[in-house]
């Protein structure tokens, strides 16, 4: 398809005028398929209502006592709000009519909604998670859990915002429908509801094998040299100058370019009123012949352009940041991924100290769903608890050493192993994954310790170390019992997030992860 994506619209669009209900002025009454039975609405906030009907009439709408009454357009389209509601767990029926017809979803309940997206890891369903893990076997026989509800969305990619999804429905946890759902996903809502005790819903929209770029708006590609060159090049069908762009992708099909999905799966939800946003993705921005720089940029657009179109700034976005692989690009992406913590209300998920390390598909999605659920317990929910490992700050440079302070140490470091449902401290066991760098760029494996709540690092032989850096080691250890970088952290037990004190002093390489023949 290359460029005729782009380039052919008109007649794109001329399809989509003959078949999308949103644009036929002679549909009968219809609500967004956003909206199904076994709905969660979101407390606490206006709840945007909209669909199509004959042009020129009045739509009603009923919940819980609410009545809201509009008048549809020239052309059918309809919007209403309904006022924020109470935490509601005892089922009801929702209702849209009009003189001649009445929608009618039953099995409505009112709670907390949270939207997902990403790639593969995100999507990698609970049944796949049940088959590796006895844990998660066992949380998935138990998962019957009447005011847990999901819904997938399946649509395909698009070259222009869609008005409405092409079908698909919200459906009930219990322990066969969850199999087939996000595992990371199910986890996060399993804690919230658990801590909440309100119902909990979540909207998953991830893709396997997809960058970041057909997730963004497109008119969120402003503001940095990269996001308006992916963008231009995207509409020109240039595929090969995004390949060799510093930041760029090898597209493999339309569905990488930029909007591709947000016009498909996400333009057709918005603005359905959600708590926040959670995410995992980078994979595909730093595999084969991927370059990851600028991935933070990216980030700041997506989480912008999200904000932007559900029309609140104030969403949080969280999200997962990379664990380990044996990939030289992944070491960078992790390093994008930390630097977009500097948009607000944001929270990142560290996961470079689970197990499995071999695997570009960790079936532990247990933590990263319990680590992501964290900040909204702390940040929306107000709980008292600690969300964040440790976070690079600041160093003091000695003369045979490094001194590194971090932020988020809850009380202390610590030493020690963690893994599914376990962990086991180690005061006196050593810390790896720590390096120093010499004058002549040389970066060596140093001794580490924790000291005053901070981290001591030197190396014998090795004077005025110009600095350091943990958990970037381009090529991870395989075949270890634990994770060479499961020990340091917290005491709320979690890990440290990967960093260099010096990004200067590591520059990417990118012929070092060249672009497949």
């Amino acid at each position: 398809m290359g460029s005729n994506y782009y380039l052919s619209k008109l007649s794109v669009i001329s399809i989509c005028l003959l078949s999308n209900a949103f644009s036929d002025a002679k549909a009968s009454l219809r609500v967004a398929k956003i909206f199904s039975d076994n709905m969660v609405l979101q407390q606490g906030a206006l709840v945007p209502v909209w669909g199509v009907s004959d042009p020129e009439k009045k739509v009603t709408a009923e919940f819980a006592g609410q009545k809201v009454v509009v008048t549809s357009d020239e052309r059918g389209k309809w919007k209403l709000n309904l006022k924020p509601m109470e935490v509601n767990a005892d089922p009801k029926v929702f209702k849209v009519s009009t003189e001649k017809e009445t929608v009618s979803f039953n099995n409505v309940v009112v709670g907390e909604v949270w939207f997902s997206g990403g790639q593969s890891n995100m999507g990698y369903n609970s049944g796949s998670m049940a088959g590796r893990l006895e844990l998660a076997k066992t949380l998935v026989s138990k998962a019957d859990y009447p005011n847990i509800r999901f819904r997938k969305v399946t649509d395909r990619n698009s070259p222009e915002p869609k008005e409405d999804l092409g079908g698909g429905s919200w459906f009930v946890c219990n322990s066969n429908s969850v199999k087939s759902f996000s595992a990371v996903g199910f986890i996060y809502a399993r804690r919230l509801h658990s801590v909440l005790k309100v119902p909990v819903g979540v909207i998953d929209c991830s893709w396997g094998g997809t960058p970041i770029e057909p997730y963004i708006p497109v008119e969120a590609f402003t503001g940095h040299p990269t996001l308006e060159k992916l963008s231009d090049y995207a509409k020109t069908g240039n595929h090969d100058a995004i390949k060799k762009m510093k930041g760029g992708t090898y597209v493999r099909s339309d569905a990488w370019l930029a909007g591709a999905i947000y016009n498909g799966r996400i333009a057709p939800v918005a603005p359905y009123s959600v708590r926040g946003f959670i995410w995992y993705q980078a994979e595909s921005n730093c595999g084969t012949g991927e370059d990851p720089r600028d991935y933070s940029h990216k980030m700041r657009a997506l989480i912008r352009g999200w904000r932007a179109v559900w029309g609140n700034d104030d969403l949080p976005f969280y999200y997962v940041q990379l664990p380990q692989w044996n990939s030289y690009a992944w070491t960078y992406a992790r390093e994008e991924q930390r630097q977009a913590l500097d948009v607000p209300k944001t929270g990142m998920a560290v996961t470079v100290d689970l197990d499995f390390n071999n695997d570009i598909h960790p079936p532990n999605k247990i933590d990263v769903g319990e680590r992501l659920a964290l900040y909204p317990l702390k940040n929306e929910y107000k709980f008292p608890m600690t969300a964040s490992g440790p976070m690079f700050e600041s160093v003091q440079t000695k003369a045979e050493s490094i001194v590194v302070k971090f932020t988020n140490t809850v009380e202390g470091l610590v030493v020690g192993k963690s893994k599914v449902g376990e962990v086991n401290e180690s005061k006196n066991d050593t810390l790896f994954g720590f390096e120093l760098v010499d004058k002549e760029g040389v970066w060596h494996p140093a001794n580490a310790s924790i000291k005053d709540g901070s981290v001591v690092v030197s190396k014998s032989g090795l004077n005025n170390p110009k600095a350091v850096r943990y958990a970037c080691h381009p090529v991870a250890p395989q075949g270890r019992q634990w994770n060479l970088y499961n020990k340091f952290k917290n005491k709320a037990w979690l890990p440290a997030s990967p960093f260099c004190s010096d990004w200067s002093l590591m520059e990417y390489d990118p012929s070092k992860n060249p672009m497949p023949k």
